[in-house]
């Protein structure tokens, strides 16, 4: 499974680059930087080589492909980020029909999904976390939709988003999601294990009782 990280910040982003397939953005993680939108996502692409998230803001399909050409035609790796309504699905039809990838958010069943892929979304965005803010599974989403693409052969990759948890990573991983995009510091927490520290404190205790070096 691919990891991408969840930010705008090109700090964070740059102290997990070395453990990261892309990065997805949103309005609201760009807006907390103050920068220029395009500059900032030019930024970006410039410290992960790889699939980075941009997503448009208008709420009809014209002025969405616009908007998509133009992010597009910032770096080869930006991927258009579309709201899953009916006229982001006509954005992402005719997006897709030009050559530019799109990222299909905000997806919160199964339905959705199904018709992001028919749309010919490179990516879908089931937002887990939120799912489960209100009673509901979000882990399975992301199994139907894994489950109805694997049965008709689509090639749209899930994207499980609005991870909350490194529990969520996981069982994202084992069910089948093709990517998880994850704030930086749930990245930082899938390293870390307390038997991993104390294991390596014993060790570093036992090496300095020989008084030697390597």
């Amino acid at each position: 499974m691919e990891i991408f990280v969840d930010s705008a910040d090109i700090e964070e982003i740059r102290k997990v680059a070395h453990l990261v397939d892309g990065v997805t953005t949103n309005p609201s993680l760009a807006a907390k930087q103050g920068k220029d939108f395009k500059q900032l996502v030019t930024e970006i692409c410039q410290v992960i080589d790889g699939p980075i998230s941009a997503e448009v803001v208008a709420l009809n399909h014209e002025d969405m492909v616009r908007e998509g050409v133009t992010l597009s035609q910032l770096h080869p790796n930006i991927v258009v980020k579309v709201p899953l309504t009916e006229e982001g699905l006509k954005a992402t039809k005719m997006l897709s029909e030009k050559g530019i990838k799109t990222n299909v958010t905000l997806c919160f069943s199964a339905n959705q999904a199904l018709l992001a892929a028919k749309a010919g979304a490179t990516y879908v965005s089931p937002f887990i976390g939120r799912l489960d803010d209100i009673g509901q599974t979000g882990m399975d989403l992301i199994e139907e939709i894994v489950t109805i693409y694997e049965n008709y052969g689509y090639t749209t990759k899930v994207l499980a988003a609005s991870i909350r948890n490194t529990i969520h990573v996981k069982d994202a991983a084992l069910i089948g999601a093709h990517i998880a995009t994850c704030p930086p510091k749930i990245i930082h927490q899938m390293m870390q294990h307390t038997l991993t520290d104390k294991g390596l404190k014993k060790f570093m205790e036992d090496w300095q009782k020989l008084n030697q070096t390597i």
